[in-house]
């Protein structure tokens, strides 16, 4: 009888090793906005995005004011004249995004990951950025223009950003 139950075992674990099962997440982040849509210019104040991914689109103009943007990803992304007033943008990952002439104003960007993006001619007045991770040549541009406290966490903008 154990020799049954052994072989069956090695049966099982044969057969998946050669027809594995697909894995699939199941989170809020299965929704994609790609190169192709039409978002710019797009209103998406006061919204729920959590989790959505942005994969080299252009968003220029795009409101996101007060949305709650935790997790989102902005990857090969150009936000130019975005509206991010207000947004959480908690856990989001921007790689490669550009933001230029936008609104972080009292936007919640804490342990974003924010690597090789470019911040240009950006309101950054009450935001927090505690722990999020920037290069350091952009937090020394923030840190020239830095000033506020964020109304929904009161953390200075400054402190925030580790600024001397």
């Amino acid at each position: 009888m154990k020799y049954w139950q052994i072989l069956a075992g090695l049966v099982l674990a044969v057969v998946l090793f050669v027809f594995p099962l697909s894995a699939q997440a199941a989170s809020s982040s299965s929704i994609t906005r790609s190169a192709g849509e039409k978002l710019q210019g797009q209103d998406f104040s006061g919204q729920s995005l959590i989790g959505v991914e942005y994969t080299n689109v252009k968003l220029e103009n795009t409101n996101f004011s007060n949305s709650d943007l935790r997790g989102v990803v902005f990857n090969g992304t150009l936000l130019e004249g975005v509206n991010l007033h207000g947004v959480d943008f908690s856990q989001g990952i921007a790689y490669l995004a550009k933001f230029k002439n936008a609104d972080f104003s009292d936007a919640i960007l804490t342990d974003a990951m924010m690597l090789r993006s470019v911040f240009d001619h950006v309101d950054v007045t009450g935001a927090d950025f505690t722990n999020a991770i920037l290069d350091g040549v952009e937090t020394n541009k923030l840190c020239l223009k830095a000033t506020g406290v964020n109304s929904k966490t009161g953390v200075d903008t400054r402190e925030s950003l580790g600024c001397r």
